[in-house]
């Protein structure tokens, strides 16, 4: 592809997740031909579902028959118990998708999603080690420990060779961002916290470390990353490349806390001693979600598939430095930004107005 193609016929895969509902928002209003696919099949205005599950090879050649993509964007994973197991998984998916589309020979650019476990390593090694300083750059050597961001690299890798087409990865920090049936979302699941804890009279305590309430930190905006997708497939400066993807700036939460206590109405702890996590302290909650969805005639009374409490708790709850260096990607010509406390409510009150939190 070179600069501002023609649009044309693009596949999202993971188009259900905080993702992929951004990307292929963004590929419609663009004028692409836009195919989404998710286990589901879930629908998304204007784009196309394709229903397959990323395990099953013979189902994805079925379903994925005819599609034809020239983009493709993988955005979606699945958290297993190990990284053995989240290798195998998520290595395989990818695979699995890539050897479907490879026999059409549309595909021109793949664009896959990944993020900063590619410095701090897995679940069960992270921040431990020797770790590259921050900010993270991109030229920075694999760690040590096995890792399934390496492992789908290696299969995007692997197909651009067969087949010939270009590729990005984008490494993505905490995403802030809207998405209905997608539970991993650290603005909704904490947009969700303060709602409760306003109907119980309770007070809204950081639940995280004392690294991350004391400490700077950056975020990635899921619109600002479908950019970015976009961007890199559609210029050759993206082509071949890795990229961090972050808003560009860094807050602290001690200083972004207090304004989302003061935006719901509710009286705030900080940090105080030793973290205090969302998974504890929300365990018994669905009733209470249930109460409050039924008084304001929300559209979810499952919290379940709203709030992720354990990834909102492993993102605050972090005891070592994540930030992001931009360099690369602003250098090779993307100069996207955001405000990332502007970004937090502005994804609030689109929630509001999908009728997801009252």
């Amino acid at each position: 592809m070179t600069s501002s193609p023609t649009p044309g016929r693009a596949l999202v895969v993971g188009a259900t997740g905080i993702i992929g509902q951004a990307l292929s928002t963004q590929l419609v209003d663009a004028g692409w031909t836009t195919f989404g696919l998710s286990r589901s099949g879930g629908g998304i205005d204007g784009v196309t579902p394709v229903a397959a599950d990323l395990s099953d090879p013979e189902a994805l050649r079925t379903a994925l028959d005819g599609v034809a993509p020239e983009l493709v964007a993988i955005t979606a994973w699945t958290r297993q118990e190990t990284e053995a197991e989240n290798i195998a998984v998520n290595g395989a998916a990818v695979r699995n998708v890539l050897a479907a589309l490879e026999p059409a020979g549309s595909m021109r650019h793949v664009a896959l999603m990944t993020g900063l476990k590619h410095y701090l390593g897995p679940f069960e090694a992270y921040g431990t080690g020797d770790m590259p300083d921050t900010p993270f750059r991109e030229e920075e050597p694999r760690l040590d420990h096995p890792n399934f961001y390496y492992a789908q690299e290696d299969e995007l890798f692997d197909s651009a060779r067969r087949s010939g087409h270009t590729w990005s990865v984008h490494r993505s920090h905490t995403v802030f961002g809207f998405a209905t049936g997608n539970a991993m979302n650290m603005v909704l699941t904490i947009a969700a916290y303060a709602t409760i804890c306003r109907e119980l009279d309770q007070p809204f305590v950081f639940p995280g470390s004392e690294l991350q309430w004391n400490g700077v930190t950056d975020v990635t905006d899921a619109d600002l990353l479908a950019e970015q997708i976009i961007w890199a497939a559609s210029h050759e400066a993206g082509h071949d490349e890795a990229f961090n993807i972050a808003n560009g700036d860094v807050f602290r939460w001690r200083s972004l806390w207090p304004r989302i206590a003061e935006h719901f109405g509710v009286r705030w702890e900080g940090f105080d001693g030793a973290p205090r996590p969302l998974e504890q302290a929300m365990a018994d909650s669905a009733p209470v979600w249930r109460r409050i969805a039924e008084q304001h005639d929300l559209v979810e009374p499952d919290i379940d598939r709203l709030a992720s409490w354990w990834h909102t708790d492993g993102d605050l709850g972090r005891t070592v430095e994540s930030l992001t260096d931009m360099n690369k990607s602003r250098s090779a010509g993307f100069l996207g930004f955001r405000d990332s406390r502007e970004s937090f409510f502005h994804h609030v009150e689109r929630y509001r107005a999908a009728h997801i939190i009252p």
